[in-house]
Formats: C-alpha cells, structure tokens, sequence
C-alpha cells in the first residue's frame, strides 16, 4: 500500500454555486474516508520556516506557494494505486464543488 497526500482548493463561490445535494453527497463521502482511516481536515493560517545553513529560524506568516484558488484543505490517503487515491477523493467537496485536489505520492 503506498501512502499519498491530497491537497484540496476550492472557495466559497464554487462551494455557493453547488446543489445542495451534491455537497451532502461530498461531504458524507468524507465522513466514510474519515471513518476508514483517512487522517483529513481543514487548512488554517500557514507559517514559512527557513533556516539557512542553520543559523538560525526566521518565519513568515502566511503560504509560501500561491494559487488561484486558496488552499481548503488536506489529507493522507492510504491506497495500492495513484488511480485508487484519485478515485478517493473525486467525490470530495473541493472536487465537485468547482474547486480542484491534487494527489502527491509519497516516496520512502
């Protein structure tokens, strides 16, 4: 079983102009995900942590990395295939509510 991480983007505008039903829909998927294992949550205020030839920490608030639409969320998904992991969470909300979740494999 390989292991892989989700990140999932998507905003309120996207997330407004889905049916009702198919958000329901997302979000119980989630709860089974959730339910199996899947370690999930929400993405809060993120902190930049450099440390040059380790001299010493210096940190900035907020994301290093920039997107159109803004970071929502994460999960670690335990799955044989990339095709698997991708199938997991395809039915999450940041997926059908017109937002998008990238799948990165892990490599030990």
């Amino acid at each position: 079983m390989a292991t892989f991480v989700t990140i999932g983007y998507g905003d309120q505008d996207g997330y407004g102009r889905t049916a009702d039903e198919v958000k329901l829909a997302a979000h119980a998927h989630d709860a089974e995900l959730r339910q199996a294992g899947v370690v999930m949550g929400i993405a809060g205020d993120p902190v930049q942590v450099r440390n040059p030839e380790a001299a010493g920490v210096r940190t900035t608030l907020g994301p290093f990395l920039t997107s159109v639409l803004p970071v929502a969320g994460f999960s670690i998904i335990e799955a044989d295939t990339i095709e698997e992991a991708v199938d997991m969470v395809s039915h999450s909300p940041c997926a059908v509510a017109h937002g998008v979740i990238e799948v990165w494999p892990l490599k030990h």
